[in-house]
């Protein structure tokens, strides 16, 4: 299935004393998203659910992200996230650093012409 990107949103969230990387990468999929309406399913005749949601996430320990919990936070589409080593650890002085993630989701639909 060829997928066309038509969309790229950014966005950043912390988890300032829990060192807590899932909720840092929902706080940065909620800076991403909540400030957009997407509607381009609509906008090319799809439904939404025919969205390709395709999500970056970048933390220092992508290991101790729950990839599942971060799918919950999108109402439709067909996600799929990748986890890699980025975002910061920003040391503080009681030895629980604050945690930064940093996500990039790219929205694509299948836009081949049907017959």
């Amino acid at each position: 299935m060829p997928k066309t990107r038509l969309l790229t949103e950014f966005g950043q969230g912390a988890s300032l004393r829990r060192r807590d990387y899932t909720q840092a990468a929902k706080r940065a999929l909620q800076d991403a998203l909540w400030h957009n309406s997407i509607n381009l399913a609509e906008l090319f005749g799809k439904e939404k659910e025919a969205m390709l949601v395709d999500v970056e996430v970048g933390v220092q320990q992508p290991s101790q992200l729950d990839t599942n919990a971060l799918k919950s936070i999108f109402p439709y589409g067909q996600i799929t996230i990748n986890a890699t080593k980025g975002g910061l650890d920003v040391p503080r002085p009681d030895g629980n650093p604050t945690v930064i993630a940093t996500v990039a989701i790219n929205v694509s639909l299948d836009l081949e012409p049907t017959a």
